[in-house]
């Protein structure tokens, strides 16, 4: 099975009203460890590397954002300013002049999506929603 399919509906379900998809980049990591399910072969794929994997499954596993809120969010070795967290299983995250992140959990994986500056980090986060939940109630 290829999990790059879901950057693509990631990506999909980030349109707006007008068509304009707004999540320009995505991922799918394990909650255990951290290993990565999508690619980075795909063309639109967020490529975090192994470390920061691991620290972002380490987060949502032990449901403790303190990581976030004291060092940030790094993915590709940008540092993402923590902004909040929700139900301890969303959290998101901005870099000015570079976008927003938002990553959830679903119960064996966190699904991490990236919208560019100017773009609308509201779609990006229903978007993440949409893929996480559905692995949810696939029991991933």
């Amino acid at each position: 099975m290829s999990w790059d399919s879901y950057i693509d509906n990631l990506r999909a379900y980030s349109k707006d009203g007008s068509g304009r998809i707004n999540a320009d980049r995505a991922c799918i990591i394990g909650l255990d460890g951290g290993a990565k399910w999508t690619t980075d072969e795909h063309p639109n794929a967020f490529k975090p590397d192994p470390q920061e994997c691991a620290d972002i499954a380490s987060v949502f596993k032990g449901k403790n954002f303190g990581l976030f809120q004291t060092s940030g969010i790094y993915i590709e070795g940008v540092k993402y300013q923590f902004l909040r967290e929700e139900d301890q299983k969303t959290a998101m995250a901005k870099k000015k002049d570079l976008g927003s992140v938002t990553l959830q959990a679903s119960k064996t994986a966190v699904v991490i999506g990236h919208c560019p500056e100017g773009s609308q980090q509201g779609n990006l986060n229903k978007a993440v929603s949409i893929i996480a939940e559905y692995l949810e109630s696939l029991n991933m």
